[in-house]
């Protein structure tokens, strides 16, 4: 096993690196933020087993394709990691999920029904050109036929992205719809030309191809409570820094 003080490299070193890298708060924020996890997971009897460990230890080696044991131990001599460390890393990953689902799973579907309408997304295609008449022009020809409105996106759009894929944007979440467009978008039949729509970036001409009804999948769910640990690290964090007035040193 290489220790860090064996290739020269001091406890000093590392600090001012991520000073210089602007780095040093986030690492010292996710310090905070595993304190916490631990701190709350042991208040409320939460562990991860020797078992659990193993599954995910063996699952991290099948993805390195390590066989051997030696070919494991090669492998955390190179990140400069003892199996010990590596351990606590796994116990670390394995134990804020389980938090998190016992301090949110229940608020998790409560939160999207209330929200049901942000989860909507629709398949967007688009045209932004910066002349006003030619949005004009090209929205008349589509609606006439004379171009299809994928051919008129892939000869005229203003992002080179864009016209390659014809005018495809993807699916979008209503958030991302900019704030003057979204009724509109929102209040259109799928298949019906929109526009032209003035923003920053030019004139739109708009399509919606296809609504995506909101639906709480597993992948959606994840994202849901993730995002709620998350802002609730935060607020434990920044509560426990005004609460106890701890500083960080400098060095």
């Amino acid at each position: 096993m290489t220790d860090i003080s064996q290739i020269g490299i001091s406890t000093e070193e590392i600090i001012n690196y991520l000073k210089s890298e602007m780095s040093l708060r986030e690492v010292c924020q996710k310090i905070l933020y595993q304190r916490i996890i631990n701190k709350v997971a042991q208040e409320r009897g939460i562990i991860v087993t020797t078992e659990e460990i193993e599954i995910e230890a063996d699952r991290q080696r099948r993805e390195q394709r390590l066989e051997k044991a030696v070919d494991t131990l090669t492998w955390l001599a190179k990140q400069l990691v003892s199996p010990y460390d590596w351990e606590i890393g796994i116990r670390n990953q394995l134990l804020a999920p389980k938090l998190a689902q016992i301090l949110f799973a229940k608020e998790v579907e409560k939160f999207f029904n209330q929200n049901r309408q942000e989860f909507e997304q629709i398949v967007l295609y688009q045209i932004i050109v910066t002349c006003e008449k030619l949005a004009q022009e090209l929205y008349y020809q589509i609606e006439e036929g004379e171009i299809s409105f994928y051919e008129a996106a892939h000869i005229y759009d203003i992002d080179e992205h864009r016209r390659q894929k014809c005018g495809y944007e993807g699916k979008i979440y209503r958030w991302a719809i900019q704030a003057n467009m979204v009724e509109i978008v929102l209040g259109t039949p799928p298949k019906h030309i929109i526009g032209p729509l003035k923003s920053e970036q030019g004139y739109h001409i708009l399509m919606v191809e296809e609504v995506i009804a909101a639906e709480l999948t597993p992948q959606r769910y994840e994202e849901i409570i993730n995002n709620m640990f998350q802002k609730w690290l935060a607020s434990e964090v920044e509560n426990l820094l005004n609460s106890y007035e701890i500083y960080i040193d400098t060095f």
